[in-house]
């Protein structure tokens, strides 16, 4: 009826360094996605297709860390550190789901820069708010489809008397190990989910920075090139930083599980790509600081007056 979480640390004092740096980091992270949220929502000049998508997946991005940092916040000062068999697949439901639909709009935002590098004329035309939100909610609609999928397979499967997760969370890879049936369709059945969600999104976004590259090495002028490449080098560092750990994590074979590795690298996807993203997205984007600045200065002589 419940699974219990192994990998906390026992010792009072070391509980309590991870309680605050976890802490620490997590409000660096809504702090960080929600002033990107606030600087798109309420600059006109930020409501473009492409802020859209990111206004978009800087929410996703909250409720994706949302999922699982509160629960562990919570776990890492408890004597008992359990969860229910329903709460451990809704956990994974929204964990994946989640974090598949941010694969998905990493690949939308990669064809809105190939739109706008490689058919600028066409750009609005194109990209139309109609078809953006289509866009956001399609990546959501089948992120949540593949994991509903994913999950109900694994949670039907029969498990062992061992209960004992060695992980933070409810992830695939270290609640699968708990059934008894381990054979190659359960592999098989993480490995084409992890396809559609990681490699084929990674494919798409492939295709496209190889046909902005075609584009932008067409430009004669060197401020030409240099103006194209801003508009896709914090998406670029983005999307090398989440495939990095996704791919390491979800794509390879059981044989190579090991726990005490998942564990550092889920803390990296967890807490370090959603830190990392609002800090590449306003420190590499001036629009966005600017957006910033203003709404901070705004704020500020308002409260004088």
């Amino acid at each position: 009826t419940e699974f219990v979480f192994l990998a906390y640390p026992t010792h009072l004092e070391l509980q309590v360094l991870v309680f605050l740096g976890i802490s620490l980091v997590y409000t660096m992270i809504l702090t960080g996605n929600i002033l990107i949220v606030a600087a798109i929502q309420m600059e006109a000049r930020l409501h473009t297709p492409m802020y859209y998508l990111l206004d978009s997946l800087s929410i996703v991005e909250i409720w994706y860390t949302a999922t699982v940092v509160p629960h562990i916040l919570v776990n890492t000062m408890k004597r008992h550190k359990a969860i229910t068999l329903l709460g451990c697949a809704t956990q994974m439901l929204f964990f994946i789901g989640l974090g598949s639909t941010d694969c998905f709009l990493l690949a939308v935002m990669a064809y809105d820069r190939y739109v706008v590098i490689c058919s600028p004329l066409q750009y609005l035309l194109i990209m139309t708010q109609k078809f953006c939100v289509n866009l956001v909610v399609a990546s959501m609609v089948i992120g949540f489809i593949l994991s509903l999928q994913l999950v109900a397979f694994i949670f039907h499967l029969p498990f062992c008397h061992s209960r004992g997760i060695e992980h933070f969370f409810c992830d695939v890879p270290p609640v699968i190990r708990l059934t008894c049936t381990h054979t190659h369709l359960h592999e098989l059945s993480v490995l084409v989910a992890g396809t559609l969600a990681i490699a084929f999104t990674f494919l798409l976004i492939a295709i496209s920075y190889a046909l902005i590259a075609i584009a932008v090495l067409s430009i004669h002028s060197t401020s030409g090139r240099r103006r194209a490449f801003s508009t896709c080098s914090s998406h670029l560092m983005v999307v090398l930083l989440q495939y990095g750990c996704c791919v390491f994590m979800y794509l390879r074979p059981n044989s190579s599980y090991s726990p005490k590795q998942d564990q550092l690298l889920s803390l990296v996807y967890i807490l370090g790509t959603p830190l990392l993203n609002p800090l590449i997205y306003t420190l590499r984007n001036s629009e966005v600081k600017g957006a910033l600045r203003s709404i901070i200065t705004r704020n500020v002589f308002s409260k004088k007056s």
